[in-house]
């Protein structure tokens, strides 16, 4: 490991340990949000690698500092220390590590994301000893580093795929290789398992693989459930059911009021135009807003703030946590940064350009989903719209392994360059 050629500042080494924390927590969010693109993914990328450099650069005091800050266990935490054990081969603190991403549940999404961001030449021996150890866990980390890097785990997936508990994880990858030899393997485990969780994995991996029968008979029994496994099923069912099939579950999601946001992101991902009025008229509504009008974006591929369709926050529009001590609610804002959309602005856009949309056609970010089309939105779109485009080009073409749009920007750059050659 590059040293210093004279001792490191204190306090320097731990802005840059606090920085990687810091950024890291921040790209968890990132990867998800409505408003994130891939160039402002990379901008974050590139503070988070230059903070990497600085903690190993400082060598052992920059180690140090990430061990102390384990005192209080976080992803970020997690994952600024994993980078620095894999790259520098520290098995001790790799295994410190792995126990408690093992006992501590909500810190393991930073570790398996610390061996999705080395490179894979940074794995090599990492992953072989995971695969082959006796504690499920770890052999569960070391399919998620092959998935990261869209490395078939060849034997140790398979044997995975019937093993209760990594059965979920390693179906759930098959899918995401595209690896079409297995697609029995995942119609052998609808058929027999009773894990709803389970049951999505199999059908959504066998649809990606290529089924068209009997994963989408599960998916729509799955559909009608509740969430978030009813929803995750409607995202894939959607995507391919005929503008009539898709009318008719949408009916049925109508039928319960509870349902209505669910309904109106279903009515985005059905892409029929056909619904268009029907979510402006959401918009009126404060609480369904943003909601809708991400929808009808996901339908026309319009950037509502770009074209200026968007207007100011409401001022009675409070949702999520707020500055009153009284106020037990301290859920996140589920629409959080997606741009606030003037319903008569959007009507008088409709009426202008509606034209050029034909009702009972299927509509992705403005064009029908094709191969071509689904490539432009991965590299232009934004994050939610990057990933159903990467379950479009899956569903276009089964057997194509699924693109990784929270993987490191560069790399994703590196990919969407071969694709469109």
């Amino acid at each position: 490991m590059p040293t210093y050629a004279r001792p490191p500042v204190s306090v320097v080494v731990q802005q840059h340990v606090d920085d990687a924390i810091a950024q890291r927590t921040t790209r968890s969010v990132l990867v998800r949000a409505p408003h994130v693109r891939l160039r402002h993914l990379r901008r974050l990328d590139d503070r988070l690698a230059a903070s990497l450099d600085g903690v190993a650069v400082a060598g052992a005091p920059g180690i140090d500092m990430c061990r102390a800050a384990l005192a209080e266990p976080n992803p970020g935490v997690v994952f600024t220390l994993a980078v620095q054990a894999i790259d520098a081969r520290d098995t001790d603190t790799l295994g410190r590590l792995m126990a408690v991403a093992e006992s501590v549940p909500r810190v393991r999404s930073g570790l398996v994301s610390a061996f999705g961001w080395v490179t894979p030449s940074a794995l090599r021996g990492i992953t072989t000893s995971l695969l082959a150890s006796d504690n499920g866990f770890l052999r569960g980390i070391g399919l998620s580093a092959c998935a990261a890097h869209h490395v078939d785990p060849s034997q140790a997936l398979r044997a995975a795929m019937v093993e209760p508990a990594l059965a979920r994880l390693a179906t759930r990858i098959a899918g995401h290789l595209g690896l079409r030899d297995l697609l029995g393997q995942c119609l052998d485990t609808l058929q027999i398992t009773d894990d709803l969780a389970l049951r999505l994995a199999a059908a959504r991996a066998a649809v990606l693989l290529g089924d068209r029968a009997t994963a989408i008979t599960k998916l729509h029994a799955l559909a009608s459930g509740p969430a978030p496994l009813g929803l995750e099923a409607l995202r894939v069912l959607l995507k391919l059911q005929t503008a009539d099939q898709a009318h008719a579950l949408l009916k049925e999601l109508a039928r319960d009021a509870k349902q209505i946001r669910v309904l109106i992101t279903a009515t985005g991902i059905s892409g029929d135009p056909h619904y268009v009025p029907w979510l402006i008229k959401q918009m009126a509504d404060l609480k369904l807003n943003r909601l809708a009008g991400e929808a009808f974006s996901m339908i026309t591929g319009a950037d509502l703030a770009y074209i200026d369709l968007d207007m100011k926050p409401p001022e009675e529009a409070v949702f999520g946590p707020n500055d009153d001590p009284a106020d037990a609610d301290v859920a996140m804002d589920e629409d959080d940064s997606l741009p606030w959309p003037d319903a008569e602005k959007i009507s008088a856009w409709w009426q202008a350009n509606g034209s050029r949309f034909r009702p009972g056609t299927r509509y992705f970010v403005g064009e029908q989903p094709t191969l071509a089309h689904c490539l432009s939105v991965l590299k232009n779109g934004f994050q939610r719209q990057r990933a159903a485009a990467a379950e479009y080009l899956c569903l276009l073409k089964p057997g194509t392994p699924l693109f990784n749009v929270a993987a490191p920007a560069w790399r994703q750059e590196r990919l969407l360059a071969k694709m469109g050659n």
